[in-house]
């Protein structure tokens, strides 16, 4: 079964505070769905359409792992906490193998 991947970019960060709190509460809400995250960060280096702002690159065991994990109540509650400090795009997305 192909790995569920979950690519998250900030487009803005309007509160660092309510990030922090974030951050806090996601991993060990989605510890329970095998997420292993790859990369955390601002890019090193942007090319063609590249914007510089800060990516998270998640990885779980499926693509449903990472969508219950997205769905549960403890990261519904790490949402809540992020509310509006934040403009980010989310995708999941199915690995190759």
């Amino acid at each position: 079964m192909p790995k569920g991947y979950w690519i998250t970019t900030y487009r803005e960060i309007k509160d660092p505070a309510k990030l922090a709190a974030y951050a806090k509460l996601a991993p060990p809400a989605l510890a329970p769905f095998g997420v292993r995250y790859l990369c955390r960060g601002n890019p090193a280096k942007t090319y063609e359409a590249g914007m510089q702002q800060r990516v998270v690159v998640s990885e779980f065991p499926s693509v449903a792992q990472a969508i219950a994990g997205h769905d549960s109540p403890g990261y519904q509650e790490a949402l809540a906490a992020l509310g509006d400090g934040v403009t980010r795009d989310v995708r999941i997305v199915e690995g190759l193998e």
